[in-house]
C-alpha cells in the first residue's frame, strides 16, 4: 500500500466555495473511482492557506489510472467550470507526494 499526500493552496477570499466544492462534489466523484480519502485538513502557513489530504492506494499504477479517470470525468469538468465562473480560481499551487511507509511505522 502507498499513501498520497496532496497539498492545495487555497485562497481566504473564496475558501468556503473551495470546501463546498470538494466536500459536495470532488469527494463524491472521487469515491466513484475508488479513491480512499484517509483524512483532510486545512493548514495556515506564513504565506498561504492550504488544504491538505491523504489518499490510500494499493499501488502507484492504480493511483495514476484512477486519477486519469477522475480528471477526465465530464461531471467534474463541468463543476470546476461553473464554480470558477462563479467564485474565481479556487486552487493555486498543487503539491503531491507519493509516500511509502517505513518498516517501523506504526
Amino acid at each position: 500500500m502507498i499513501e498520497q499526500l496532496r497539498i492545495y493552496e487555497i485562497f481566504d477570499g473564496n475558501k468556503a466555495a473551495f470546501h463546498a466544492r470538494f466536500r459536495d462534489h470532488a469527494a463524491r466523484i472521487m469515491k466513484n473511482y475508488g479513491f480512499d480519502i484517509a483524512a483532510m485538513w486545512e493548514a495556515k502557513g506564513q504565506a498561504r492557506t492550504e488544504f491538505v489530504y491523504v489518499l490510500r492506494w494499493p499501488d502507484e499504477a492504480t493511483m495514476r489510472e484512477r486519477w486519469a479517470r477522475f480528471m477526465a470525468d465530464a461531471e467534474w469538468a463541468g463543476i470546476k467550470e461553473r464554480t470558477a465562473a462563479k467564485h474565481g480560481r479556487l486552487v493555486g499551487a498543487i503539491e503531491e507526494r507519493v509516500m511509502q511507509r517505513t518498516s517501523y511505522s506504526p
